[in-house]
């Protein structure tokens, strides 16, 4: 699997992707390979403020629960319902309609602390 160029990843296997002062996030292929077949999410309520490197969420598969650990800090601006009644969309189409949510940066400094894909991908080997 190649990780899209035009991302940023966080080490615990996030994705953000910036339009402006919003950030969309997600998990990367790794970790939803990892986790195998995804059955349940749990997302934050929008509005509410994430920080970077703290639980934001929960993902769960057949194997085992996770916390979703937001790369960035920020509010909650829209959250993927979809994923409420079909989780799987972060197996299919993890860097597409798998989105997990939607964040207004409070300090888009954090992005460039992120990772580019060929960092990201390195560090997995």
């Amino acid at each position: 699997m190649s990780y899209p160029s035009e991302l940023k990843y966080s080490p615990k296997h996030t994705w953000v992707k910036v339009d402006g002062n919003v950030a969309t996030i997600g998990i990367t292929f790794y970790a939803q390979e990892q986790l195998g077949d995804l059955v349940f999410v749990e997302l934050p309520e929008v509005g509410a403020t994430i920080s970077k490197d703290a639980a934001a969420g929960v993902v769960e598969s057949a194997k085992v629960a996770s916390d979703f650990i937001a790369p960035v800090s920020g509010k909650v601006l829209e959250v993927n319902t979809e994923l409420d009644d079909s989780p799987e969309l972060m197996n299919e189409d993890c860097y597409g309609k798998g989105w997990f949510a939607k964040v207004e940066l409070s300090d888009a400094g954090e992005v460039a602390s992120l990772l580019d894909a060929a960092a990201y991908e390195g560090g997995l080997e």
